[in-house]
């Protein structure tokens, strides 16, 4: 088994600039649209405003005759008054869609802000609904309210909602969290199967009736690293969670591997026959995109909670300067063996003041700039070159195969503006 050196100290005890002030996020509502590809059987009911529709049907670029698997329980002027009663109005509506919709195994009732704002219990919704329309569907509950999250929280609290119901097993196994691409998903299995490491067990499953189980037994692998919430929520169940590096890149993904051959005794050889291969294509790939990369300046504005793990990447395996990492949170203890990786000299940064972080932003004038919708178009107008964090969380970009493809989502801006003739070409 191949070891990694860590030659710098890491920032595992740098100090962390944390500010509170003005958000420039998504809220979590948008981890539908990742969510309802990942579980074909499930639909994800909105109990929200018109915005909440809007919002989804923008993100989303449904079709008007497409048959989505999602939708929005409009709360009317009269629900949000008082005047009517809005768990029997929910009982309605998802009658309705369950008469149009008998495929659904699992529905999923999304808080929003305005049915938090009227304390309107899902919780008690869901459990009503269950025992009603059960056994065959589940009926679950979970905020995506924008109010105090950021948007990939939404799939945190999603599959944190689900620990619960999971049923129980003493059966040692490999349990991954975190949704992935089919497509990734599919090579993961490959190079866990290589490795002899099973059983696996999915979280989310793609379907209800392989939904896994979780006990003490159960060790716990993340593939992304906003799942706090779910996290706790199987450590509570009795599962125990390996901490390691995220699987982006060549060196995140070799370390994400090595931490669970360990676990389970997979031996060095057997260790280097299966990745030596996936290995050395993922080199050579991200050392051809990252050309554009190399000695280059990037600053990260807090946005997809991915901030980390992608700066450890592109600072280590792309040649690039970190000048500030802002998270919306940092997480220590999921995160450490990422700040161990990660060279001392940027700016670490939780939460955000988004007039002081601009202000830094300016002054260091770095040569890319990861942030959010709200913020890209106007950075741009003042010539810098940024890139949409969003599209980080709705591409492929875990594990071997996609290491080059995520060094270029990087290098693309760089070259567009070379292209136009606004940079100087690598």
């Amino acid at each position: 088994m191949t070891r990694h050196e860590h030659p710098t100290p890491g920032c595992r005890d740098a100090p962390v600039l944390r500010e509170r002030g003005q958000r420039e996020v998504f809220c979590g509502l948008t981890g539908i649209v990742w969510l309802h590809r990942k579980m074909p059987d499930a639909f994800f009911l909105v109990v929200g405003s018109r915005t909440c529709a809007h919002l989804l049907q923008s993100a989303a670029g449904v079709m008007i005759f497409a048959e989505p698997r999602f939708a929005t329980a409009i709360l009317e002027e009269t629900d949000l008054a008082g005047m009517a009663d809005a768990q029997e109005e929910l009982d309605r509506v998802v009658a309705r869609l369950l008469a149009r919709r008998p495929d659904i195994r699992r529905l999923f009732l999304v808080g929003s802000c305005p049915s938090e704002v009227i304390k309107l219990d899902l919780g008690r919704a869901a459990a009503r609904l269950s025992a009603t329309h059960g056994p065959a569907l589940r009926v679950l509950s979970y905020s995506g309210s924008g109010i105090e999250t950021t948007f990939t929280q939404g799939e945190d609290a999603c599959l944190a909602a689900m620990v619960p119901a999971l049923p129980e097993t003493p059966v040692r196994q490999l349990m991954v969290a975190g949704a992935l691409p089919d497509v990734v998903e599919d090579q993961m299995r490959g190079l866990l199967d290589g490795l002899g490491i099973a059983p696996l067990a999915l979280l989310p499953a793609r379907r209800a009736d392989a939904a896994c189980a979780v006990g003490p037994g159960t060790v716990v692998a993340l593939v992304q690293p906003f799942l706090g919430d779910t996290r706790a929520a199987l450590e509570r169940r009795g599962a125990r969670v390996i901490d390691a590096p995220f699987p982006f890149g060549e060196e995140g993904t070799t370390l994400w591997l090595a931490a669970l051959a360990r676990e389970f005794g997979v031996a060095p050889e057997r260790f280097e026959a299966v990745t030596a291969a996936p290995r050395a294509r993922a080199r050579r790939a991200v050392a051809q995109a990252a050309e554009a990369l190399r000695g280059k300046t990037i600053s990260f504005l807090p946005d997809s909670q991915l901030e980390l793990p992608l700066a450890r990447f592109l600072t280590r395996e792309c040649g690039m300067r970190a000048v500030e990492i802002g998270t919306p949170y940092l997480h220590r203890e999921m995160l450490g063996p990422e700040l161990d990786l990660l060279a001392p000299g940027p700016v670490l940064s939780e939460g955000q003041d988004v007039d002081r972080q601009l202000d830094r932003l300016r002054a260091a004038r770095p040569d890319l700039t990861v942030c959010g919708l709200g913020l890209a178009n106007p950075l741009e107008a003042e010539g810098l070159a940024t890139k949409w964090a969003i599209e980080l969380v709705f591409s492929p970009v875990h594990f071997y195969e996609q290491a080059g493809d995520l060094a270029g989502l990087f290098a693309r801006p760089l070259r567009r503006r070379a292209v136009l003739g606004l940079e100087p070409a690598p």
